[in-house]
């Protein structure tokens, strides 16, 4: 027992940093190349935090334990919503803007219905992991080339000021190299931690007699959501609450597309009965909570986070007891 939880221990240091590094790089190419703040938070901000499913969910599938892979990425989104969200909105309010409410946030409940609409025969296999990850493809493209349109002025001036500091310290040539070896050194991270994750939560498994579904949906899904976490604090506390919003729906849409699409092209992924007709209605029922919240105030604030951790913890009682 002790192995397997320095296992899991180990295996989150090396994703977490992974992760930051992989985050740090990218967002700075981005910058590079002059994509906006706000494409950045909805792609590669999102993408680069939910890596870390993304490698254990395939490392689980790997060693036959998709069981442990469908529930880390089902237990994410909740955690996502339920915590992640929560936390930014305790330290200060969320707004809600006309983009997220008319495009992306209605785009996460669609590939959640179609989540739970492919995992009905229980099997999500690679025809269905190729057309989630097509669907993926397309609405990134849309989303980038609508949100560089309508970028603001005070954005402009916000990108200009961000890229003169990502090359003032050297020439850009030497910042695109830095910057291309974060991305390097997260790369070869992520799939270590992965693995050390994956292995100490089947120990775990194991000795404690749970199923791997409960070990995906809590200690998998809580550890590999960290990244989330620790940016949506730092967003919340640096005044940019816009990016929270934008972070935990894109990580959520790439969680259920990108994570659970490439996990099923490489290891088709079995799906439990118990998955279908609890998890995954779960799931769905965290993504539409935020729907009133989102019609009613146009914001997130502290009562409404409160709620749903409350909601998270009587959720969790259920499950574990």
């Amino acid at each position: 027992m002790l192995a397997a939880l320095l296992q899991l221990a180990v295996g989150l240091a090396l994703l977490t940093v992974g992760g930051i590094f992989l985050v740090r790089g990218a967002t700075a190419v981005a910058l590079l190349a002059r994509v906006s703040t706000t494409v950045i938070g909805l792609t590669v901000v999102a993408a680069g935090t939910s890596l870390p499913e993304l490698a254990v969910s395939v490392d689980a599938a790997r060693i036959g334990s998709t069981t442990m892979a469908c529930g880390n990425v089902v237990g994410s989104n909740i955690f996502n919503i339920a915590v992640v969200l929560s936390l930014a909105a305790l330290i200060s309010n969320i707004p809600v803007t006309r983009q997220t409410f008319r495009i992306e946030y209605p785009y996460l409940i669609l590939t959640t219905v179609l989540a739970i609409l492919l995992a009905r025969d229980g099997l999500y296999d690679r025809i269905e992991a190729f057309f989630a990850l097509t669907l993926l493809t397309v609405f990134t493209a849309y989303l980038i080339r609508h949100e560089r349109k309508i970028v603001p002025d005070v954005e402009r001036d916000e990108l200009r000021e961000a890229v003169e500091r990502t090359s003032r310290v050297d020439s850009v040539r030497k910042a695109w190299l830095t910057n291309l070896g974060f991305i390097t050194a997260g790369i070869i991270l992520l799939p270590a931690g992965a693995r050390l994750m994956v292995e100490g939560g089947v120990h775990i498994a194991q000795v404690l007699g749970v199923g791997e579904r409960i070990v995906g949906l809590t200690i998998l899904a809580i550890g590999t959501s960290l990244p989330e976490v620790a940016t949506a604090i730092v967003a919340a506390k640096h005044n940019q609450p816009g990016l929270v919003l934008g972070n935990v729906i894109g990580s959520n849409i790439f969680n259920l597309q990108a994570v659970l699409g490439t996990t099923s092209a490489v290891y088709p992924v079995v799906i439990e009965q118990s998955a279908r007709s609890y998890d995954n209605w779960v799931m769905l029922g965290f993504t539409l909570v935020l729907l009133p919240l989102m019609l009613t105030r146009r914001q997130i604030g502290k009562v409404d986070a409160s709620a749903l951790i409350l909601l998270f913890v009587v959720y969790n009682w259920f499950l574990l007891r």
